[in-house]
C-alpha cells in the first residue's frame, strides 16, 4: 500500500512540476518534510534497526526528489 502512495505522490509531483515549476516547491517541500519526518522518527530506534527502518523513508525522499526534477527538465526541453 505504502508503494502505491509513494508512486502517486510522484507522478502527482511530476504532473506539478511540468505543468507549473515555480508552483511546484513548495509542495515537494512538503513531501521532503514528511519523509524526514518518518526517516527521522524510524532512526530512533536503536542500533541497526534504525538505519534500516530509515532507508524507505530516503529511499521515498529521493524518488519524490528526482520526479519533480525530471518533470522541470522536460518542461525546460519544450520549446514553447
Amino acid at each position: 500500500m505504502t508503494i502505491i502512495a509513494v508512486g502517486v505522490i510522484c507522478i502527482v509531483l511530476l504532473i506539478l512540476a511540468f505543468l507549473a515549476p515555480r508552483l511546484s516547491a513548495k509542495p515537494q517541500r512538503g513531501v521532503n518534510r514528511a519523509f524526514g519526518a518518518g526517516g527521522r522518527t524510524a532512526g530512533k530506534a536503536p542500533g541497526p534497526l534504525g538505519r534500516w527502518l530509515r532507508k524507505p523513508f530516503s529511499f521515498s525522499q529521493k524518488a519524490a526528489n528526482k520526479s519533480a526534477a525530471t518533470g522541470r527538465k522536460g518542461r525546460g526541453k519544450m520549446p514553447l
